[in-house]
Parts: structure tokens; C-alpha cells; sequence
């Protein structure tokens, strides 16, 4: 899923940043000096889509899982009523890479460990990088995988990923998102896992018998899994598979 297929849209207009401002989970005005990740939530707060933010001039381009960018740009056009913006899509490509940052391209703002991106009128070629393993090594949630409609961005690591900001006022969800920063502890979430015999993505995990949570993403011997903190102390199962908590 690490290469799954991004669409990138442009969004233009007076009043694209302050449209942006008051719907996505992060500080648009970051875009002032890097990439931005973000998400969109339900009023319920619950996860719609991730994304990143770039500045083009006055525009801001939003690279997004292909799977998702339909949705999005639907969704944007719904909230957009008067405001004076126009979602367009772009035939741009997304580059990534882990070596020497190009003149173009800009940080991974999520870990240093996912290198750079940059967009291009040309489709990227030769990219043999392993990003399922990175985003293992690094506990990061990918777009349909960790990150689906059920899921609560606190619970993936957006906060240690720079995909939230507290401080940056009001957006679609973020009642219930300040609460569960500040009026409850985690009960269950996003963690890494040593995985010992064959489970595929999805299997549920157990726990003495109990349901643990849920296998994610592997690479080798490693995954993530969504898991209920209190019953992921010991060995687990998923399948045939055995799981312990690494981190």
C-alpha cells in the first residue's frame, strides 16, 4: 500500500486558505514554509482522509491517496458554499525518496525516515524504496490501511506524526478530537509488533481468547496492529501466527 497510486489537486482562489483553515486537522499556514499533513474528520471526528498541503504560488496543491481524492474533492465542494474557491484536478506526479533532497522536493513532514516529496509533470521511475517497512520501523499509518472510516486520528499517532495541531482554533471534528487529547487516556491505538508464521493483513488478533485488536501493514518479521492497550501485554495470536507488542 506504501505505492499506492496519489492524485493531486489544486485548490485556488481568495479564500483557499482560510476555507482550508476551518475544515482540516492541521495549521494551514504551515504551508509557508513546508509540506502540511492534515486530515479531514467527520463531525463525529472520526477519519475521512489524510493528506498533504503544499503551497504553488497563491494556490495549494493536496496530494492525496487516488482512492480517496474523488471523495475529497467532492466533500470540499460541499463545504465550499460562497467562498471563493475552485477545486481543479492537475496532472502532476508525486516523487519520493530517501537519499539527497532534490531542489524541488520538500520533507516528509510526518519522520525524517520517509525522506522527500516533490511533484513533477513526469511519473516517477525506479523507486525501489521499501516504505512498507519504513512505515513499520517508524509506527506510521497509510491511507485504507490503519487509516479507514472507523478509526480516531489520536489512536494512529497524529499528534506524534504532526498531523494535528491543538492550537490552531476550530475544524470539522474538533470537539471530539480536543477531548480525547485532554479529558481521556487511550484505551486503544496504534503500536508495532513482532510477527513469528503467516497472517495476512486484517486478521483479527486474540488474546487469551479475547479479541486484542487487528494485524495491519508487515514487512518481514514486524507489523503494526491496532490493539486494545490492556489486553496486548503478552503473546497473541493472529491465525496461525504468534504476536508480541514491541513498541
Amino acid at each position: 500500500m506504501s505505492n499506492a497510486p496519489r492524485r493531486i489537486l489544486r485548490l485556488s482562489g481568495t479564500d483557499t486558505h482560510s476555507f482550508l483553515q476551518g475544515l482540516v486537522t492541521n495549521d494551514v499556514g504551515g504551508v509557508k514554509t513546508g509540506l502540511v499533513y492534515a486530515a479531514m474528520l467527520t463531525p463525529q471526528g472520526k477519519y475521512m482522509a489524510d493528506f498533504f498541503l503544499k503551497a504553488d504560488g497563491d494556490d495549494i496543491l493536496l496530494d492525496a491517496d487516488a482512492a480517496q481524492a474523488d471523495m475529497l474533492a467532492q466533500r470540499l465542494g460541499m463545504y465550499k458554499l460562497r467562498a471563493d474557491v475552485t477545486i481543479t484536478p492537475t496532472d502532476l506526479h508525486l516523487h519520493r525518496g530517501t537519499g539527497d533532497m532534490p531542489e524541488d522536493a520538500l520533507p516528509d513532514p510526518r519522520h525524517a525516515a520517509l525522506g522527500w516529496r516533490a511533484y513533477r509533470d513526469a511519473p516517477q521511475e525506479d523507486d525501489t524504496t521499501d516504505w512498507d517497512a519504513l512505515h513499520v520501523a517508524n509506527i506510521i499509518p497509510q491511507s485504507g490501511v490503519e487509516l479507514t472510516p472507523d478509526t480516531f486520528i489520536l489512536e494512529m499517532g497524529f499528534e506524534r506524526i504532526h498531523g494535528v495541531d491543538f492550537r490552531k482554533g476550530c475544524y470539522v471534528g474538533q470537539e471530539v478530537t480536543a477531548r480525547m487529547k485532554h479529558k481521556t487516556e487511550l484505551r486503544k491505538g496504534l503500536a508495532k509488533v513482532r510477527v513469528e508464521g503467516e497472517a495476512a493483513t486484517g486478521t483479527p488478533i486474540v488474546a487469551a481468547d479475547k479479541p486484542a485488536g487487528t494485524l495491519l501493514t508487515r514487512a518481514g518479521d514486524q507489523a503494526l496492529a491496532y490493539l486494545r492497550y490492556d489486553r496486548a501485554s503478552g503473546e497473541m495470536t493472529a491465525e496461525d501466527a504468534t504476536v508480541k507488542r514491541i513498541d
